[in-house]
């Protein structure tokens, strides 16, 4: 058996895939995927397909399989967590049978960055150039900063990070979002690149305050990554209505998580975020609570 995690990203989505680093969290819940010697089919809930097939889970699948080294097994997968809104769905299935497949193959414990590069042959079918953080979310848990082509650093959670996460508006394609944001860097190079250095900046300071537990500051940096999204195009009317309602809910901060162009919001709360859910759910908001506990191991409060 193999399980994951979903995830959600706190700071650096997108400047992620140019070298900046991201703050993610896991959500607790993911998927769980089984594995046993078979022909070849993989089944995600209702949706199944047969390894390399023409299907895009069937390719992915397949090169999932390529990238063990198998040519065949079943797999049967469950999700946890709604799929296409910015929560790692896809990484979490890919972990979660990657680790299954590993396991049939007689690897018990692989590594995070056996796993990592497994699940990564099936995100490149599904994200064209993903930066991976997803997938390390998804295998790690916790509360972890991620830079491209150096992988994770866990980061201390000096104090419990409640937060809420609502559906605004219609997922958008990763794959989409990202080639949006290269063609906006290719004509408004200058631009672009002063929004990665402050999206940097922001999530450098974003670590400071969840080691030292300063909720407060932490909520007025995503508010500011969130600004900086906007003002790259990746945010829509949808998204900054719900950050807007959350934060008349009493919000710390709020802002879009994963690709955006539609997709999730995730809110900070200091205590509490069933009055942010409650403000969501009034305007028809399908959404949930979460939290990143703190390391009590590292005496946090």
């Amino acid at each position: 058996m193999g399980t994951s995690s979903g995830k959600a990203i706190l700071l650096g989505e997108h400047a992620v895939v140019y070298g900046v680093p991201a703050i993610a969290v896991g959500l607790g819940k993911g998927a769980t995927a089984t594995a046993e010697h078979g022909e070849g089919i993989i089944r995600v809930g209702e949706r199944a397909a047969k390894a390399r097939d023409e299907s895009e889970l069937g390719r992915g699948y397949g090169a999932l399989l390529d990238a063990v080294g198998l040519d065949a097994a079943n797999v049967t997968c469950s999700l946890e967590i709604p799929a296409g809104v910015g929560l790692g769905a896809s990484a979490a299935i890919a972990v979660a049978v990657a680790r299954a497949v590993l396991s049939l193959i007689g690897e018990a414990n692989p590594s995070l960055d056996r796993v990592v590069d497994v699940a990564m042959a099936w995100e490149r079918v599904f994200h064209g150039n993903p930066s991976g953080v997803d997938a390390w979310a998804a295998a790690h848990g916790g509360c972890v900063q991620y830079t491209r082509g150096s992988g994770i650093k866990p980061i201390h959670v000096a104090r419990r990070m409640p937060l809420a996460i609502g559906v605004a508006g219609p997922p958008a394609s990763t794959k989409v979002m990202v080639e949006g944001l290269a063609r906006l860097r290719d004509k408004k190079p200058e631009m672009v690149n002063k929004s990665l250095a402050g999206i940097e900046s922001l999530v450098k300071n974003a670590a400071l305050c969840i080691e030292a537990g300063d909720l407060i500051g932490l909520g007025k940096l995503l508010d500011l990554n969130q600004m900086l999204l906007s003002g790259l195009f990746l945010s829509t009317e949808e998204i900054e209505n719900a950050c807007a309602w959350a934060r008349e809910a009493g919000a710390l901060g709020a802002k879009l998580t994963g690709s955006g162009g539609g997709g999730c919001v995730i809110a900070l709360a200091e205590e509490d975020p069933e009055p942010i859910l409650k403000a969501w759910q009034s305007r028809g908001l399908s959404c949930f609570a979460t939290a990143v506990a703190a390391d009590a191991a590292k005496g946090a409060r």
